[in-house]
């Protein structure tokens, strides 16, 4: 796919500023976005984070980047207090279940892909793990000590940050700031409060740890995102996304590992997302306030979740309440009602629309408009929410078209620019892509034949078992099979309701 012409700007907050986004060698772009450490169920700050990512990776898509999407997973050295002190969060769940680290692992990593899938966020073309990386980071470590910017303490290896002269220019800390604001006692065996642990020496007792030159022991947190970086994307690349919470300490200890031992400049744009708040306060476990997505699931549609995410920017705060996802929902169903309307309209006709075909010069403006307005939203920084409100506004016209007379034309051009755009965005999923007519074919959804009220019963009954037992993967595979056939449900307050689509 040829590239497009670029006129993409980008929020970068290392300068602080929007800047023209230039690849360092286009058409690839790295895109490295920092993953979930797998101790529990991903919760709505994730959906907000990894949505944000999936649309800014859509889009680089759409735009004819070949990109490269890592997303790692931390399975050890994250630590419970601060960078240097406290217990690894995997070991200390392991601990308190009595079961091994790396089956806690394993178990919520399992469920973050799970979650994520049914959110329609696309997969990462790499996904590499903490405890799978260790000799990259020891050798990193390595690199680090040779060059003069690490130093080993008894089997404890700490970054000098003193000796890194630039060492805040992310988040525009100084080192003054960092020891005022340090809550957390420093370790006795560091030369400045402000060093940061490459490794920890481990006890005797500690499971997840491997041999080093400084004897046995688990790297830091902040190692292994420069480690794993590196070795995927190369010692200089395009984009690192991550949480506003992680700009500082990970993302700034990221910059001054990688660049310290390297001596090049590490990744060129800095994108953050802002978080989930609750009333007004950040979502968060220690505040227990935070909601997970499985629970989340249980009372409303994935895609509404997703669609309550689009309405807010990636670098704005998002409020979550049972009213903010009532609207939303109320909202994701009109939009989704008019594209089933529409199919149904150009059912009638007989046949999808083609691309081809004459349409008044009225119409043809429009959609040009429509489709200007919704890139020049999405180029300003990814504006989804805009981009949004342009297809609503197609939706709406679609609506009005189907009210009165209609051509297959001005019904289906209208639905497949909608369809299109929305590839970007990822709202229409469930809807599957012969309904949109798009490339991949234009064959006719099924009309239920064959299909007798006691069977879909039956089928409706093993989806509610289904979710009961919380295996939601087979549940909305039985939902989408219906779909397929020509059966829409409905889940009411009165229990599932179906009818031909």
């Amino acid at each position: 796919m040829a590239l497009r012409e670029n006129a993409l700007n980008v929020y970068n907050t290392l300068t602080r500023s929007k800047e023209r986004f230039e690849p360092l060698a286009p058409p690839h772009i790295g895109m490295y976005v920092c993953g979930p450490t797998v101790y529990g169920d991903a919760h709505l700050g994730h959906a907000k984070s990894y949505t944000s990512f999936d649309v800014i990776l859509r889009y680089l898509r759409y735009l004819g980047y070949q990109v490269t999407y890592v997303q790692n997973i931390t399975d050890v050295g994250h630590l419970t207090d601060n960078a240097d002190q406290g217990e690894d969060k995997v070991e200390t769940k392991a601990r308190a279940e009595q079961v091994h680290p790396m089956q806690i692992a394993e178990h919520y990593t399992r469920r973050y892909f799970e979650d994520m899938d049914r959110l329609n966020v696309l997969r990462p073309d790499i996904c590499p793990r903490a405890s799978g990386h260790i000799v990259e980071q020891i050798e990193l470590v390595k690199r680090l000590i040779a060059r003069g910017y690490a130093y080993d303490a008894g089997g404890n290896v700490y970054f000098d940050v003193p000796k890194w002269v630039s060492y805040g220019k992310l988040s525009g800390r100084t080192l003054a700031d960092m020891v005022a604001g340090t809550r957390v006692e420093p370790a006795a065996d560091k030369r400045h409060p402000a060093d940061f642990a490459l490794w920890k020496r481990a006890d005797a007792g500690h499971i997840m740890q491997w041999p080093s030159p400084w004897g046995p022991g688990f790297p830091g947190w902040h190692l292994e995102c420069s480690a794993m970086s590196m070795k995927y994307l190369g010692e200089s690349f395009d984009i690192h996304g991550g949480g506003m919470e992680n700009q500082f300490p990970h993302h700034e200890d990221e910059i001054a590992q990688a660049e310290a031992a390297t001596g090049k400049p590490f990744v060129k744009y800095w994108l953050h997302n802002n978080m989930v708040t609750v009333g007004g306060q950040k979502m968060g476990k220690s505040l227990g306030n935070f909601i997970t997505l499985k629970a989340a699931y249980e009372k409303w549609d994935p895609m509404v979740v997703r669609f309550l995410i689009l309405q807010s920017h990636y670098r704005s705060p998002l409020d979550f309440s049972e009213e903010s996802l009532a609207a939303a929902s109320e909202g994701f169903t009109r939009f989704r009602t008019v594209f089933r309307g529409a199919n149904q309209v150009r059912a009638a006709f007989g046949a999808a629309p083609q691309m081809g075909g004459e349409i008044e010069a009225n119409m043809a403006q429009t959609l040009e408009n429509a489709r200007a307005r919704f890139l020049a939203a999405m180029d300003d920084d990814f504006n989804a929410p805009v981009g949004l409100s342009v297809l609503f506004d197609l939706v709406r016209q679609t609506n009005v078209c189907m009210a009165e007379t209609v051509t297959e034309q001005d019904v289906g051009k209208k639905h497949r620019l909608v369809a299109s755009l929305d590839q970007m965005i990822g709202l229409l999923r469930d809807l599957g892509t012969e309904v949109l007519g798009l490339e991949f074919g234009t064959e006719a959804r099924g009309s239920g034949e064959g299909l007798t009220p006691q069977l879909v019963q039956l089928l409706i009954d093993l989806r509610n078992d289904a979710r009961k037992a919380k295996n939601f993967a087979e549940a909305d595979t039985i939902r989408m099979r219906l779909d397929e056939a020509g059966i829409l449900l409905e889940d009411t307050p009165q229990g599932t309701k179906w009818r031909f689509k």
